[in-house]
C-alpha cells in the first residue's frame, strides 16, 4: 500500500478516516441540485485511511480508478 505525500494527492472511498491535530469548522459546499456535501480541513500531522474502498470507483479487473 502506497502512501501519498506530494501536493494534490488525493484518495477516494466509501468511508475515510483521518486523524489530525487540528481540525477547521465543516463548511458547506453546493454540489449537483440538492445535492450539498461539507469540506473540513486537517492540519498539522494529517492522516488519512480509506477504511471501505467504493464500488464505484473500481474496475471490473480490480485496478483503483484514475
Amino acid at each position: 500500500m502506497g502512501t501519498y505525500v506530494k501536493k494534490g494527492d488525493k484518495i477516494k472511498g466509501e468511508r475515510i478516516q483521518y486523524e489530525a491535530r487540528k481540525i477547521s469548522n465543516p463548511i458547506p459546499i453546493p454540489k449537483s441540485g440538492r445535492h450539498k456535501t461539507q469540506q473540513i480541513i486537517i492540519r498539522n500531522n494529517a492522516e488519512c485511511e480509506i477504511k471501505k474502498e467504493s464500488k464505484h470507483m473500481i474496475k471490473k479487473n480490480s485496478q483503483p480508478y484514475d
